[in-house]
């Protein structure tokens, strides 16, 4: 046995066995779900939804498309960041999948300003709408950059943006119950604000996620 050797076995000698690493696809479902339970709750604590969105949900198939679309975009976004933060996790046909989905859900409102889903009205219409989903998403960007951060992402501003994106989705989705049905509503004061999130948490990664070199 040459000293390499040697100096291997004692170094492993007090090696202690790791714990393993939780599931990921669990991790990223645990969250998504506390996550839309959170944004959920604090909507209705803020204001009622829409007194018709839910019989809107059962009588018009477009909508309900819509929205079980949102449901799809968000968690293939989710799962898709949260596997980017372990090396080799992530493949390239989820990234497509995920960027697909997302793609064609804001579509749907793009095409609904020709053509929208229900009739357009100003029933439900929350007078902060714009602010509630913005601030709604970010306990959600810092939790998953909490969870993410105990992981290893080789590339953590495409982590952050992307957990950001899904986490900004969720109230977006959301007020499409929760405030009027309008297009071009939807577009400005609940996506744009949802989409905008993703700056908060490519700030919130370089403090996070981004390990700055000591100062000697």
């Amino acid at each position: 046995m040459n000293r390499h050797d040697v100096l291997i076995a004692e170094l492993s000698s007090e090696l202690a066995p790791g714990k393993p690493r939780p599931d990921i696809n669990l991790v990223a479902a645990g969250w998504l779900l506390l996550s839309a339970v959170y944004v959920v709750l604090v909507t209705h604590l803020f204001g009622p939804i829409r007194p018709n969105s839910l019989s809107q949900l059962a009588h018009e198939p477009r909508f309900l498309l819509e929205n079980l679309l949102g449901l799809a975009a968000i968690g293939l976004t989710a799962v898709a960041a949260f596997r980017s933060a372990i090396p080799g996790a992530l493949g390239a046909g989820l990234i497509r999948v995920a960027a697909a989905s997302m793609a064609l859900w804001l579509a749907s409102y793009v095409v609904g300003l020709f053509n929208p889903a229900l009739e357009p009205s100003m029933l439900g219409k929350r007078d902060h709408c714009l602010i509630e989903t913005f601030i709604y998403a970010l306990p959600p960007v810092l939790a998953a950059l909490l969870l993410v951060r105990r992981l290893y992402p080789l590339t953590p501003m495409r982590t952050a943006v992307a957990l950001s994106l899904a986490a900004g989705m969720l109230p977006a989705l959301y007020m499409q119950l929760a405030c009027m049905y309008a297009p071009e509503h939807i577009l400005k004061f609940h996506i744009l604000p949802g989409m905008t999130v993703m700056f908060v948490g490519a700030g919130l990664a370089v403090m996070l996620l981004i390990k700055r070199p000591r100062r000697v």
